[in-house]
């Protein structure tokens, strides 16, 4: 039988920088980074793509051949006309369309989004130190 216990990255347990995890201090380490990434992170990057990756050839999403290999005749056209080449290695209209489409509406910020500690209830926490710091 196979052993299908999930190990997560344990091979990478050894690094130095790996979290330790001994004492609530760690643990509040650890949840802060997760935090991070998950909001703040994840918002920087994703709703500023668009502009870029709105334009495919800027970010094509697939590509319809492999990487060319020099000394192919493949290769040959690419050097004669690299524009070309490139253009028919990337996605049909269609699939484009729907990549770009796809881009933008992952890019929006939504109707009713509510921002990080933004709340009609003035009493979303009764801990003082982060009221403190919210105002």
């Amino acid at each position: 039988m196979v052993d299908r216990t999930p190990e997560g990255h344990g091979d990478l347990k050894d690094e130095p920088w790996w979290p330790e995890l001994q004492n609530r201090a760690d643990l509040i380490q650890t949840c802060t980074i997760i935090i991070w990434v998950a909001i703040a992170l994840h918002a920087a990057i994703n709703f500023g793509q668009y502009p870029y990756a709105g334009y495919l050839p800027n970010r094509p999403t697939i590509s319809r051949c492999f990487m060319l290999e020099a000394g192919t005749p493949e290769y040959a056209d690419l050097e004669a006309d690299p524009d070309r080449v490139f253009l028919k290695t990337i996605t049909s209209k269609l699939q484009t369309q729907i990549g770009v489409s796809l881009i933008e509406i992952l890019s929006r910020h939504s109707t009713d989004e509510i921002y990080l500690v933004q709340t009609d209830n003035p009493l979303w926490t009764s801990d003082a130190e982060p009221l403190e710091a919210f105002e």
